[in-house]
Order: C-alpha cells, then sequence, then structure tokens
C-alpha cells in the first residue's frame, strides 16, 4: 500500500508565499513522475507542475517564474515552492506520484487547502 501525504498549506496574504510538501511512504520500489494538481471551486483540476526522478520540471503558464518544483529521491518526498501568491492561486493542492511496488500505479494525495487571501 502506498500513501501521499500533503503538509504545507493553509492561509497566506496576497503576494506570500507557502512551500507545499508531499511525502510517499509504503512498499516503494521506485518513484517516476510526480506531480502537483490543483483544483479551485467550481473549476476542474487542474496540472500545475510536474518533475521526473531525473530531474525535469515542466510548469503551467500561470505559475511559470512563481512556483518552483523539486524533489528529494532518497526520501520520497515532493515539494512546490510558491511565491509571489495571489487569489487565483486559492485552490486544494493534490500530488499525484507514478509509483513502482510490483508494477506502476498512480497515486493521488488527500490534498490540501491554499487559501490567498487579505
Amino acid at each position: 500500500q502506498v500513501r501521499l501525504v500533503e503538509s504545507g498549506g493553509g492561509l497566506v496574504q496576497p503576494g506570500g508565499s507557502l512551500r507545499l510538501s508531499c511525502a510517499a511512504s509504503g512498499s516503494i520500489a521506485s518513484i517516476s513522475l510526480m506531480g502537483w494538481y490543483r483544483q479551485a471551486p467550481g473549476k476542474e483540476r487542474e496540472l500545475v507542475a510536474f518533475i521526473t526522478s531525473g530531474g525535469n520540471t515542466n510548469y503551467a503558464d500561470s505559475v511559470k517564474g512563481r512556483f518552483s518544483i523539486s524533489r528529494d529521491n532518497a526520501k520520497n518526498t515532493m515539494y512546490l515552492q510558491m511565491n509571489s501568491l495571489n487569489p487565483e492561486d486559492t485552490a486544494v493542492y493534490y500530488c499525484k506520484a507514478s509509483v513502482k511496488t510490483y508494477y506502476y500505479s498512480d497515486y493521488w494525495g488527500q490534498g490540501i487547502q491554499v487559501t490567498v487571501s487579505s
């Protein structure tokens, strides 16, 4: 069984910063692609950023230059540094990982709220 747990969310003022973490645990042989998604009220879930096992990254246009994704393969943990936050970044943020136990499967975290408001 594999579990992904997000942490680091909360309430922040516009222009502020937050750092999200996603820790994977369980019977993990390896993790390939990891990513952050978000879903705002009344909107579909969207990809924010992803990172390969080799460290290659890709970002949604809306967060380029403000967000930075990284991972620590030794800790099976992924991070999302979010700077210059604005109210449009308010959403539930989810992490997703492609995890190999006996074979690769996709797993999701439970989600964590990020609210940007004055």
